[in-house]
């Protein structure tokens, strides 16, 4: 069941979201040659703690880590951990903020010094997947509108979305109904009404589509090895231009 915020409730949310977004640009603050993922993740959670926030993917479903980094073929749930960065890699961060009872999910994907030409591609195309689907995210649009802007926004440019893991909706929970493909499934989907909370997160891949976990459990990867890259913001539906929750301003 699709759980519409209250007035009061969207309160929470903004300052769940404003949290995990201040906490995702101090990890990508972070992100340079030679640190650890274990440092990125620290820097973090010093964010968090500074607002008595806890990080919500610490223990959620036993993952061990306080935040998701995954590295180059990495495409999400990274465990942080003592690899260090190299000049050329991109990093995938995802954060969770729980803060007095909701959450705030957010996610970014950063250079490390100077990356390729086809790595800052799929950067960009992986960020103007998400704005695609931004624009649909209307009063009276369908999750559908949301899902087939994403596809053919990828589906125009020489890369592939991933279509086994999705965006979902976001409150009290991590994860709430309902699920948002990342491509049209066939399916319409809710009707979006003012008051939904969404957690929007495009993942793009450099080569094929299909992915793969790795033996810890947690961590997927392209199934070909190639670049992969993600970008989510918690997304308010309004009576109009719907709210990035989790989005920071310079």
């Amino acid at each position: 069941m699709i759980k519409v915020k209250s007035p009061r409730e969207i309160e929470h949310m903004r300052r769940a979201g404003r949290v995990a977004g201040l906490a995702l640009a101090a990890g990508g603050d972070a992100v340079k040659p030679g640190a650890t993922t274990a440092q990125v993740c620290k820097a973090i959670c010093r964010v968090l703690d500074s607002f008595g926030a806890k990080p919500t993917f610490l223990g959620y479903r036993d993952f061990p880590g306080a935040c998701c980094i995954s590295i180059n073929q990495e495409v999400i749930h990274g465990i942080p951990g003592p690899r260090k960065l190299t000049e050329g890699d991109i990093v995938s961060i995802d954060v969770g903020a729980t803060l007095n009872g909701y959450v705030g999910d957010t996610a970014a994907t950063f250079p490390v010094g100077r990356i390729s030409q086809q790595a800052a591609r799929l950067l960009e195309i992986t960020q103007g997947c998400f704005w695609a689907a931004l624009d649909k995210a209307r009063t009276g649009h369908r999750i559908s509108d949301l899902s087939k802007a994403m596809e053919q926004y990828v589906a125009d440019s020489e890369f592939t979305v991933v279509k086994e893991f999705t965006g979902h909706g976001v409150g009290r929970k991590l994860h709430e109904d309902p699920e948002i493909p990342n491509f049209f499934d066939g399916t319409r989907g809710a009707r979006l009404i003012p008051g939904m909370t969404l957690a929007i997160e495009p993942m793009v891949n450099a080569g094929v589509e299909e992915v793969e976990m790795l033996a810890d459990g947690w961590t997927i990867v392209t199934a070909d090895g190639q670049l992969s890259a993600h970008y989510e913001h918690t997304v308010l539906i309004t009576q109009g231009v719907p709210e990035l929750l989790t989005l920071v301003e310079d």
